[in-house]
């Protein structure tokens, strides 16, 4: 593919990766709702998680006050944990974010997961949700890239 530029963001990043590679199935490419969806998700992730995970190390981003920074500090377990309740109580209906298909969502979804102990939230509270990270470390692709991540 010829280079034409940079891209960003997350929800980006990943529909590019699925229509470059069609033949996954990583995301509903023929399916206008479902492909909707599969945005409404990771824009989620992207807006509203990774966010609130941002502010536990990030602080300084929204406020200048050492005092706003640390009440940020706080809330982390809170707004993180909140919004994991909202996806396991809404956006996990199958055994994959789009029900029983994987797609670019779970990945990106498992990558947050992996930061809850580290936002102070117990996995353990969110049943769905350490089932969907549980689910997701048992894939090959994800064995291998967690090998290499430690490496």
């Amino acid at each position: 593919m010829a280079d034409r530029g940079v891209l960003t963001e997350t929800p980006a990043l990943l529909v590019y990766v699925a229509q470059c590679f069609p033949d996954a199935h990583l995301a509903p490419l023929q399916d206008p709702f479902a492909l909707a969806q599969v945005q409404a998700f990771n824009s989620y992730l992207c807006s509203t998680v990774h966010v609130a995970h941002a502010h536990r190390m990030r602080g300084a981003r929204w406020a200048d006050d050492p005092a706003a920074i640390a009440a940020m500090q706080r809330k982390v377990p809170q707004s993180v944990g909140d919004a994991f309740a909202l996806i396991k109580a809404e956006m996990l209906p199958g055994p994959w974010v789009m029900e029983d298909r994987y797609s670019v969502c779970d990945g990106y979804l498992f990558t947050l997961e992996q930061w809850l102990e580290l936002d102070g939230v117990d996995p353990a509270r969110l049943p769905k949700v350490a089932d969907d990270r549980r689910h997701m470390s048992e894939r090959p692709a994800v064995r291998r890239a967690i090998k290499m991540e430690l490496a």
